[in-house]
């Protein structure tokens, strides 16, 4: 009569098989986490575009007083909650090359900087690969490289 089981090279293959699985699984399921993350500085970049462009709609010549030119804080019309997420928060912004038209008509143009966040800002005690990314008034995303 034979023994019902397995033998311990059975068990061994599954192992291994389980193994290589977890092996190949876990660095794509990482990568995966961190451009999740950056999914949420990317939501927050745009809806402080979506604000520029309202406000741009609403204020029309008055809007030109509102942004000197340089780098402006981009909480000067919205709150620390509105760009408050799980891993950035407001310092993660910066909103800079604002540019009006004289009569204050549609296009303005601007750059929106989404970086790591850093110090006590949510998020900052991960290991960001990414440098950040820029999302300017045509909607164009671009990366931001590494440092050499």
């Amino acid at each position: 009569m034979r023994k019902q089981g397995f033998t311990l090279i059975e068990l061994m293959v599954v192992v291994l098989i389980v193994a290589v699985l977890a092996a190949i699984l876990v660095p794509m399921m990482t990568a995966r986490l961190e451009s999740a993350r950056w999914s949420e500085g990317k939501a927050g970049a745009g809806s402080l575009a979506t604000s520029i462009r309202a406000m741009a709609a609403e204020m029309g010549d008055e809007m030109e007083s509102e942004f000197p030119t340089g780098t402006t804080d981009p909480l000067d019309f919205l709150t620390a909650q509105d760009l408050l997420g799980r891993y950035f928060d407001d310092s993660c912004y910066v909103l800079s090359n604002v540019d009006i038209t004289p009569d204050g008509t549609y296009p303005c143009t601007y750059t929106i900087t989404v970086s790591p966040p850093s110090g006590t800002a949510p998020g900052a005690d991960m290991t960001w690969k990414e440098q950040g990314y820029t999302l300017d008034h045509t909607g164009t995303w671009k990366k931001i490289a590494a440092a050499p």
